[in-house]
């Protein structure tokens, strides 16, 4: 097959372009003050782009991907999805004495009521040959005086294109606890002025070998209007969380129509 010409000049360009920066990284001691902070906000843009191309390559990899992601997925299962911020790295990779709502990525934030902020969340790359994700999230709680302490994740908007009643949504979490601890998730399913919400129980973690959770959500107990769906999100709640580690090796969703009884 003869070479494309625009994608092999394109390519070229590629090629040359880092080529040129891997050049200015070997001259930084002889630039001048002004020239080096333009190449910087040069160099800032860039790298804002190239993490948003990883990112969405990542996503884009895991959803047509036949991996072992799916194997024991219920049958009927017609959406599945890992959050970009375990599947790709992210900048910045972490948050230290975060405000309550402060965001970490696209889809993730942190909330408390802790006054001291005794908080740290972070990006961590997953080293375990089971883990499925190629990187975890670790919460780092210190002298928490706060009373609660959550992770929010927004799920994406193809979670709600066709959703009703008749769907379970399905979550499959892997966890890590430095110490004891109680955690519980909590689907919220906003739709017009109103969200519904339901409460699982994850279970009381115990320090060790990484714990699998799997909950499921059946919104058939919810009074959802299907028509005005805006928004679905997921809640990790930790209660008692003082002076620990947890970290989330994994979180993988899925939904799939109840059994009809």
């Amino acid at each position: 097959m003869a070479p494309n010409p625009r994608r092999w000049l394109k390519d070229l360009t590629r090629t040359r372009t880092a080529r040129q920066w891997a050049q200015q990284a070997r001259n930084v001691g002889n630039l001048s003050q002004r020239r080096l902070r333009q190449l910087q906000n040069e160099a800032q843009v860039l790298r804002r782009d190239l993490d948003l191309f990883l990112t969405r390559a990542q996503a884009r990899q895991e959803a047509e991907a036949g991996s072992a992601d799916i194997l024991d997925l219920p049958p009927g299962t017609d959406w599945r999805w890992r959050p970009r911020v375990l599947g790709a790295r992210i900048s910045p990779a972490g948050l230290a004495a975060p405000d309550s709502g402060t965001r970490l990525g696209d889809e993730t934030g942190i909330w408390h009521d802790c006054p001291q902020r005794a908080l740290i969340l972070r990006q961590v790359p997953n080293r375990s040959a089971t883990d499925l994700a190629a990187y975890g999230l670790q919460l780092e709680t210190l002298g928490f005086g706060g009373s609660f302490l959550s992770i929010s994740v927004d799920l994406p908007e193809r979670a709600l294109q066709g959703l009703t009643r008749s769907h379970v949504i399905r979550m499959d979490a892997t966890l890590s606890v430095e110490r004891p601890l109680s955690i519980y998730a909590r689907l919220n399913v906003g739709h017009g002025p109103n969200t519904d919400e339901m409460l699982r129980h994850l279970g009381d973690l115990t320090p060790g070998a990484p714990q699998r959770c799997v909950i499921e959500f059946d919104l058939h107990y919810l009074d959802m209007n299907e028509r005005r769906l805006e928004k679905i999100w997921l809640d990790l709640i930790f209660e008692a969380p003082q002076m620990n580690s947890t970290v989330l090796r994994d979180l993988f969703l899925s939904r799939h129509l109840r059994a009809d009884i």
